[in-house]
């Protein structure tokens, strides 16, 4: 686990799944904060070929500037959760990165296993309800494992930053081509089981796709998000030199189909008879958003120029908290923002850091 302890670094422990994978959370405390309150930061990956990053993405901006440090500050304890393939969870008790077997999973497991994991871990070592933030594919999975009971019994609200959990309006340039080229079903055809960015055969399928002439990939971040609006570049630079970084070709493809399909469903194995012999019915069950609990604290907040999570997609999702107690749900709406803002934004400190602390502060 990565500890930032009054500015020192350590790792402390790792949380482990039902499945014996272990993920890497990270208790962040910095010098003003007590032991008063806890949340779980949990990483994004950016749909579709970015966004498979640490938890360090967290901290690229300035201290100053980064939300874990922020929350820090205003005197809570925060956890930063690694995405399972990522450089710091990539162990497991009997699999080894080299094997296919090691690859077999999808966010469908991320709903299952790993966010479970996290938040057993933290409220062990707490003993108090969690509140919870996450960004892009952070708040897809967060949406799904509540829809199904998961965690509500730790959790005392969440904020939900850039939401993609519907993706028909998606509109990033080359997030578009790779979900209508059934880029995950080729690579799983080839026996591709790790999906890395910056090796050969994704790396060679990824330059064949930036001469599409819609697709400028000399300006990745834009092409993989869309325009964002307030960007530092350093901090740009900073993020392509260590992201995007490995998942599995079976999640490429659950996030693919969830971008084709438009609903929120477990993973399709392509065949009636895979599907029954998985789920006990011939099409892969649906995430029922409307099922979260209507009295969860919910704070929703997404931008105008958002070409992963487009507006008109979280007005769909809004629309599954059409009952939600009304004192219960947040929404903000910022015109300029883009999905990179959310997390980088240079002002988004003012604009929405201090909106999701006042939430939570208003939780207690």
């Amino acid at each position: 686990m990565l500890a930032l302890l009054r500015g020192q670094i350590t790792f402390t422990c790792a949380a482990s799944c039902m499945d014996v994978s272990f993920l890497f959370v990270g208790l962040l405390t910095w010098a003003k904060a007590t032991a008063s309150e806890f949340l779980i930061c949990l990483i994004e990956k950016l749909i579709l070929f970015v966004g498979l990053q640490d938890g360090l993405t967290w901290l690229l901006n300035p201290p100053e500037q980064n939300l874990p440090l922020i929350l820090a500050d205003h005197g809570f304890d925060v956890w930063i959760a690694n995405t399972r393939g990522t450089r710091f969870s990539r162990r497991h008790t009997s699999l080894d990165p080299s094997q296919m077997e090691f690859w077999n999973w999808s966010w469908d497991e991320l709903v299952a296993y790993d966010l479970p994991a996290v938040f057993d871990h933290v409220y062990e070592q707490t003993g108090q309800k969690i509140h919870y933030v996450g960004h892009s594919l952070g708040t897809l999975i967060a949406l799904a494992s509540f829809s199904e009971g998961l965690q509500v019994d730790k959790l005392k609200s969440a904020a939900l930053l850039s939401p993609i959990a519907y993706l028909s309006y998606m509109r990033t340039a080359l997030g578009v081509i790779a979900a209508k080229s059934f880029v995950g079903e080729i690579t799983t055809l080839l026996g591709l089981a790790e999906f890395n960015p910056k090796g050969k055969p994704v790396a060679d399928f990824l330059k064949s796709l930036c001469t599409n002439p819609v697709v400028n990939c000399y300006d990745l971040l834009t092409s993989l998000t869309g325009r964002n609006c307030c960007l530092n570049s350093s901090t740009v630079d900073l993020f392509l030199r260590n992201e995007p970084q490995s998942t599995s070709t079976k999640n490429m493809v659950h996030l693919a189909q969830t971008v084709r399909d438009g609903v929120i469903a477990k993973f399709n194995y392509g065949r009636p008879d895979y599907n029954l012999m998985h789920y006990g019915e011939f099409r892969p069950p649906i995430y029922n958003i409307s099922n979260i609990p209507h009295d969860l604290p919910l704070f929703v907040s997404y931008g105008g120029n958002d070409a992963l999570a487009d507006v008109r997609d979280v007005e769909n999702l809004l629309d599954s908290f059409k009952f939600h107690d009304g004192d219960k749900l947040g929404v903000q709406f910022i015109k300029s923002y883009g999905h990179a803002d959310f997390i980088m934004g240079i002002n988004a400190k003012d604009i929405v850091y201090n909106q999701v602390v006042a939430f939570f502060k208003r939780q207690n």
